[in-house]
């Protein structure tokens, strides 16, 4: 017994802490149950939504205060036909009205297939001046099997009645010319409603041909 004391004893930090080694089969007999453990900051999927020739992708569902962050995750998002604009919008109503005010800000790095071209700007083509438009996400995209959009959206703290709502987009695109663009955007919906309902469409028109967009929400 005193052996497996000592043992069990230098596996365990002057703060009390667990070592990896102090934990294996011959330390641990069997285990029924073991104590709640918090989620703390954990990453939860809430939902997952895939296209398919869809003009948009709502989710009008699932935002609400459970959550201080909301991040959305698109995935291979592939227009119909070439040169279209990907966005999103919110809305206070639950998906009626998709018209929240916002203004943003944006820049890009780019780069073509060719080599020819090649820049690091500010990106007025995508930024919102207290506008209820949709946000483009990305602009020009491409139809190609070969070209798509894939990316972040955070939404912060969307049921807050007190504060306007910050988000952040962050995403790599291809163009329908066969360039890349690595493309940031930070914006405020200037609303001080509660937001609980986001779209995402093409907004120049055209459906959605494919891709996944998920949802989660962060403690």
């Amino acid at each position: 017994m005193g052996a497996i004391t000592r043992a069990a004893a230098n596996n365990i930090t002057t703060g009390g802490v667990i070592l990896p080694a102090g934990i294996n089969d011959a330390s641990v007999a069997s285990i029924t149950a073991l104590a709640q453990v918090s989620a703390g900051d954990g990453i939860t999927l809430i939902s997952s939504q895939t296209a398919s020739s869809s003009a948009s992708i709502s989710f009008t569902t699932g935002i609400n205060s459970t959550y201080r962050t909301y991040m959305f995750k698109f995935i291979n998002i592939h227009p119909q036909t070439d040169d279209k604009d990907f966005g999103f919008n919110m809305s206070t109503d639950g998906g009626s009205n998709y018209n929240v005010v916002k203004t943003s800000a944006s820049f890009l790095a780019r780069h073509d297939e060719s080599g020819s071209t090649s820049a690091l700007e500010y990106y007025a083509n995508t930024h919102s001046t207290q506008s209820t438009s949709y946000e483009v996400i990305a602009k020009a995209s491409g139809a190609d099997s070969d070209q798509a959009i894939s990316g972040t959206l955070m939404l912060f703290n969307p049921s807050s009645t007190t504060y306007v709502k910050h988000y952040i987009l962050s995403l790599n695109h291809i163009l329908h010319a066969d360039a890349c663009y690595s493309h940031f955007t930070g914006g405020y919906g200037n609303t001080t409603s509660a937001i609980n309902a986001v779209d995402f469409k093409m907004v120049n028109g055209g459906n959605i041909d494919a891709g996944t967009i998920l949802m989660y929400g962060i403690a």
